[in-house]
């Protein structure tokens, strides 16, 4: 939680517990208010999923959720390329989705959760402010 919090709480996230994870470092969280968000690290977003407990036990059982959720298709791809996750460990996108990363072998690698957690959280803090068709530079340091 306090990884979450020192990395994520500029969007309004209070962390409270982790309900749920997936092999892409996504994260469902419960805040302190009741609300339940979701972080998804590939596009630098932390948004509220559900207000209330009921939203969420509607939304985890949705189709639609589950399929974007489970991201079935790339996990097989980042299973082929970088093996099986170590405990602890997620896949992530080396270039995020919302950079114009693409969601295919040649930009999937793996890392410590708490990193990925970090990373994107002051990514996201970066560019908040960016307008829409903003340009971002990066720099790569070795």
């Amino acid at each position: 939680m306090d990884q979450l919090n020192e990395h994520w709480s500029w969007t309004g996230i209070e962390a409270s517990e982790v309900v749920g994870q997936n092999q892409f470092g996504n994260l469902l969280v419960l805040d302190k208010s009741g609300k339940y968000w979701r972080i998804t690290p590939e596009q630098l977003r932390c948004e509220v999923v559900a207000a209330t407990s009921k939203e969420f036990a509607e939304i985890i059982i949705d189709d639609e959720f589950q399929l974007d959720w489970e991201m079935a298709a790339i996990v097989e791809i980042a299973r082929q390329k970088c093996g099986p996750l170590k405990s602890g460990w997620v896949y992530y996108l080396v270039i995020p989705d919302l950079f114009g990363g693409l969601y295919e072998a040649d930009n999937i690698r793996t890392a410590p959760l708490d990193e990925l957690i970090y990373i994107s959280g002051t990514w996201a803090l970066e560019i908040k402010d960016l307008p829409e068709g903003g340009q971002v530079k990066l720099r790569i340091v070795d």
